[in-house]
């Protein structure tokens, strides 16, 4: 399973989104990983996510596998519109 999304912050993906979605990742079993720039990271470490340099206009592609993908990626659709990053 997988949701496409194009990053609106000003700043792209920063710190504070950055540590706030690999804390909600954090809390499912499932492999979660998110693409950019035809480079991928494991959405569940903040250093492999900052490391994508996320920029403004991006589009990240996350994709989720295992028994809870489905209610990880709603969830972590959901952070990244309440941190107004999509």
């Amino acid at each position: 399973m997988e949701i496409k999304c194009i990053i609106k912050d000003p700043v792209g993906i920063h710190a504070r989104p950055a540590a706030i979605m690999t804390q909600e990742a954090n809390k499912y079993e499932a492999e979660i990983t998110i693409t950019a720039h035809e480079k991928s990271a494991n959405l569940k470490s903040i250093m492999s996510v900052m490391a994508l340099g996320v920029k403004t206009g991006e589009e990240v592609v996350i994709s989720a596998d295992g028994k809870d993908a489905d209610e990880a990626l709603k969830s972590i659709e959901k952070i990244m519109s309440e941190q107004k990053l999509i």
